[in-house]
């Protein structure tokens, strides 16, 4: 009877034992998944996971081991393949980490230049996860080669905040902004960019067309002038350098820019016939009509209807054998004036002429009124000779009209290297007005006395 207590207390001791073992038994965390290849090298985890892989090909610790081992050695052909079976079996299974699977498998197929592939797992990673540096700037980098720039400038903003010393985000944000025209912010991109990697000619190039494009053409023309000589983006450089300094009027600095793009061994067949094109409006800027004339030849053989270089071509054939016509229609004031005098004193064979006013108009055409003496009659003529060789219309002739009205000249003459349209030709019919065409014009030019041509073509 007396051990029936010490009976119970054994009991009891040894539930409380057995409820003990089991709880801690439960409570006992799991031996984690991937022990096998833990503290192995390289060679181990190959031959584990190839062993395991055999047995089951879709064995997600095996895949994931192999996958670090072929990233980790940029074995890029093989971690992707890797990495795409991965995504087949991630899917409800919590314990692959999906954003960390798409990611690599992006930027792998990114590496072997399969960009709709590295799109697609990109642009997963990035749905898991939106503050991921090396997503958010590859995405940008697809999309602006897909040359979706505003899509692109979303992950570029995002990349630049993750990380704004990087050279490359700072690049294809700045080229994607300058394809957008918002040139302002593409220019604190492109600056940027080029201050973190300066032999990033390509976005100093951008810089230069930004400049222009905000109409800073003293930093643009910087910019250009540092770049023609580089051997790839020197062409291009020198021709936006020498239509700026064209515009700008400044014509000998022009000649020497585009002059310097054509000494490159290698431009691009457009490239060299535009700097060809503009260097001869340079040249016939400077009256060099026959180097212009060599030109568009050349431009001729390569392109025969480009712009309106046929059209150039006939006309500036004839000015380059004819001296006093390249003064009528492209010299300076003073010695268009010099000319004009001359046909004026020339005009009338013996006659008494006596100038006593020259007026100019924008230097489109030259008014000189004129007192005229001859064996038979005098009288005050009025002589417009216009710098054209278009058509002259109505609304010239009109104001042609008032002129001799208003200086109380007995007749006019109005003298043009172009033609005359019906409707001018119609309004002086009834007016003591002659038109004289460019034929007329070429037999003026022609006559004028020989010691005074001299003169006039001195150089």
């Amino acid at each position: 009877m007396d051990l029936l207590p010490i009976v119970v207390v054994v009991i009891f001791l040894s539930l409380v034992v057995l409820m003990g073992g089991i709880f801690f038994s439960k409570g006992k965390p799991k031996a984690k998944r991937g022990k096998a290849f833990k503290a192995k090298d390289h060679a181990q985890i190959l031959k584990e996971a190839n062993r395991r892989l055999a047995q089951n090909p879709k064995d997600p610790e095996a895949l994931l081991a192999l996958g670090e081992v072929y990233y980790a050695e940029q074995q890029w052909e093989k971690a992707c393949k890797i990495y795409e079976a991965l995504l087949e079996v991630a899917a409800g299974n919590p314990e692959i980490d999906e954003f960390t699977v798409n990611r690599r498998y992006g930027l792998t197929a990114l590496r072997l230049n399969r960009l709709d592939d590295a799109y697609k797992g990109l642009v997963v990673a990035h749905a898991v996860k939106q503050d991921d540096f090396e997503t958010c700037f590859n995405l940008g980098y697809l999309e602006f080669q897909r040359r979706q720039y505003e899509r692109a400038m979303i992950y570029l903003r995002a990349a630049v905040r993750l990380n704004p010393e990087h050279a490359m985000t700072q690049r294809y944000l700045g080229h994607s902004l300058f394809k957008t025209k918002n040139y302002k912010d593409a220019l604190a991109a492109l600056r940027k960019a080029v201050d973190l990697q300066p032999d990033d000619k390509e976005s100093l190039f951008a810089m230069g067309e930004c400049f222009h494009e905000l109409n800073q053409d003293d930093q643009a023309i910087r910019v250009f002038s540092h770049l023609r000589t580089d051997p790839a983006l020197g062409p291009s450089a020198a021709l936006f350098a020498g239509t700026i300094h064209l515009n700008q009027r400044q014509f000998q600095k022009a000649v020497m820019d585009f002059e310097i793009g054509l000494r490159h061994p290698d431009i691009k067949v457009e490239v060299l016939v535009e700097i060809k094109y503009r260097l001869a409006a340079a040249y016939l800027k400077e009256q060099e009509i026959s180097k212009a004339v060599a030109l568009m030849n050349e431009i001729q053989q390569i392109y025969p209807n480009y712009k309106d270089v046929a059209t150039q071509l006939s006309r500036y054939k004839e000015l380059n054998s004819n001296r006093n016509l390249q003064v009528f229609l492209l010299s300076a004031t003073s010695d268009f004036i010099t000319l004009c005098r001359k046909i004026t004193l020339s005009f009338f064979p013996k006659a008494k002429v006596k100038i006593t006013d020259i007026s100019v108009q924008k230097n489109d055409w030259a008014d000189i009124l004129a007192e005229v003496e001859t064996s038979r009659w005098s009288d005050v003529v009025l002589f417009r000779l216009i710098r054209s060789t278009g058509t002259i219309g109505e609304l010239v002739l009109r104001d042609f009209h008032a002129r001799i009205k208003d200086l109380k000249a007995g007749k006019g003459y109005c003298v043009t290297a172009g033609v005359f349209s019906d409707e001018a030709k119609k309004f002086v019919e009834a007016r003591l007005i002659d038109l004289m065409e460019k034929d007329k014009l070429m037999t003026l030019l022609n006559n004028i006395d020989s010691s005074q041509k001299a003169m006039l073509i001195e150089e």
